[in-house]
């Protein structure tokens, strides 16, 4: 019987770190890490960055995971909403820029002038959005 646990264990093991190295060099791929390094002309730092964000989804997996206690979870919640929220969207950012998204949406639709208002107009009706969800589902 152990024997089975052990193969599952090994098994389990062995395929999220398959998919969890194919996720982070997705990002990578992407260059949002390399990207904040050089908007922030902070490039010899990259390696740290890149093992932060290796940390934060091993960290992020054990949290779901075995659900630990976090003392004083009321206000570091919304902190980490917020840094995850800004992850998140410069990631799918980046995303959208590596597929020329932008540039033929704005040539299709003939925007020229009000490029910087549709960008902010996305900004805050992601944030409206994900404010709703939250509030809806944790405020009850």
């Amino acid at each position: 019987m152990w024997v089975r646990q052990i193969l599952l264990i090994i098994i389990g093991l062995s395929s999220g770190m398959i998919v969890a190295s194919g996720l982070f060099s997705f990002i990578t791929g992407l260059g949002v890490i390399s990207d904040f390094a050089d908007r922030t002309h902070t490039g010899e730092h990259v390696l740290l960055y890149e093992d932060a964000v290796a940390l934060g989804g091993i960290l992020g997996n054990v949290f779901i995971i075995f659900q630990p206690h976090i003392p004083g979870a009321g206000w570091t919640l919304p902190v980490f909403g917020l840094l995850a929220g800004i992850f998140t969207g410069c990631w799918a950012m980046a995303l959208a820029e590596m597929l020329d998204v932008f540039p033929i949406f704005v040539r299709r639709a003939k925007l020229l002038r009000c490029i910087p208002w549709v960008i902010l107009g996305t900004a805050l009706g992601k944030c409206a959005g994900s404010l709703l969800f939250f509030y809806q589902r944790w405020g009850r």
